[in-house]
């Protein structure tokens, strides 16, 4: 500890991952890189109904984590207890959140000061998305598997695996990004409006 600074620093991110999707494990690795380890925490059993169960979920996490060759990286999963608490148990000094478009700010920022004032101690580091993934979320890729896209080149490969067996083989790729131009709205595809993903 040097002035009131841990020695090792340890980020904490935490998701439902119902699926993870790229733009979750670039998260991972830009958090990787700033933190001496990062532990990905997997909410089992959040208030929505999920596609996966808390295992399938946490083996998916665990399978893309392992694809991306980093050692620094931890994961896990935890239920019924706040992510202050968990931040805490782990020695975590930061929080790691992803923040897609405009649309995800208010949310992020009442959670930031929800979490200071739950762990004053355990700051809240946001990571804007990188241009090529702001527009994707776990729920847009659900629902373009299930009309029968191609979602591989959105997500880890024991996702797209998994979402085919799930939903059956895909059909003709889907370009993601001029569909949801055409809709007018990060969150709208193929005619229908999004849940919000992002569920801690």
């Amino acid at each position: 500890m040097i002035d009131g600074l841990p020695s090792r620093r340890i980020a904490l991110f935490p998701a439902t991952f119902d699926p993870p999707t790229h733009g979750h494990m670039e998260t991972v690795l830009r958090g990787a890189r700033l933190f001496d380890e990062v532990v990905v925490a997997v909410y089992a059993e959040p208030s929505k109904q999920t596609l996966f169960s808390a295992a399938e979920r946490l083996e998916l996490v665990q399978e893309a984590v392992r694809d991306l060759g980093v050692t620094n990286v931890r994961v896990r999963s935890y239920n019924r207890r706040l992510t202050a608490d968990l931040a805490r148990e782990e020695g975590a000094c930061a929080l790691i959140r992803g923040l897609r478009a405009v649309s995800d700010f208010d949310y992020e920022l009442q959670l930031a000061h929800m979490n200071k004032a739950l762990a004053p101690d355990v700051e809240t580091v946001v990571l804007l998305a990188s241009a090529r993934y702001s527009f994707l979320s776990s729920t847009i890729v659900r629902e373009v598997a299930r009309l029968g896209g191609d979602v591989a080149p959105w997500v880890p490969r024991i996702v797209a695996e998994r979402l085919g067996e799930r939903f059956g083989q895909p059909h003709a790729p889907v370009n993601l990004p001029e569909v949801l131009d055409a809709e007018v709205g990060a969150d709208r595809i193929a005619g229908f409006m999004s849940t919000d993903d992002r569920v801690r």
